[in-house]
């Protein structure tokens, strides 16, 4: 959404935002945020939902969000499948039903986390289409951006030592 300077701000409340300011909020969902502000988010308002929309094979191999501290799980719905990478066609619908066992309303906020922050913002754009207001992308993903080496690992979840498991 534009603000009165022509700029983009975010649609998060003040809840949200006590932590630390937004990073980029766009026109098609709320915005990005760190993995920080989606553990605060997560933390201090327990409608609030995390979304891996990674591929089983990542959940298994590389490791997962843990959100038990908070008694809680992440759901689990790919946005692209594993063998060929196509979108998943499905998606939409299992994200609804997934949500449904939640009693998620439009109000909700949903944060979407893949490995780099690619997928799930494509998500974010997704559900929000579907009449979700408060999706948001979780900028760096689980592994991070690229270094100069083409390395993951300068930001996302697990170098933000955020709780995660193998």
């Amino acid at each position: 959404m534009r603000d009165d300077q022509g700029g983009y701000r975010s649609e998060m409340s003040d809840a949200e935002n006590s932590d630390a300011e937004t990073i980029n909020a766009v026109e098609g969902y709320a915005g990005d945020i760190t993995g920080p502000q989606a553990w605060n988010i997560l933390s201090n308002d327990p409608t609030s939902i995390l979304v891996d929309v990674r591929t089983d094979a990542e959940w298994r191999y590389v490791g997962r969000a843990d959100l038990s501290q908070l008694d809680r799980e992440p759901l689990y719905v790919s946005w692209q499948l594993f063998e060929t990478r196509d979108l998943n066609p499905d998606f939409v619908a299992e994200m609804n039903s997934a949500l449904g066992t939640s009693d998620a309303d439009a109000e909700t906020p949903i944060m979407f986390l893949c490995r780099s922050g690619v997928r799930s913002q494509s998500a974010a754009i997704a559900m929000t289409g579907q009449g979700f207001r408060r999706c948001y992308n979780i900028a760096g993903g689980f592994e991070g951006d690229l270094d100069e080496n083409q390395h993951r690992g300068i930001n996302g979840w697990k170098v933000d030592s955020l709780p995660w498991v193998q």
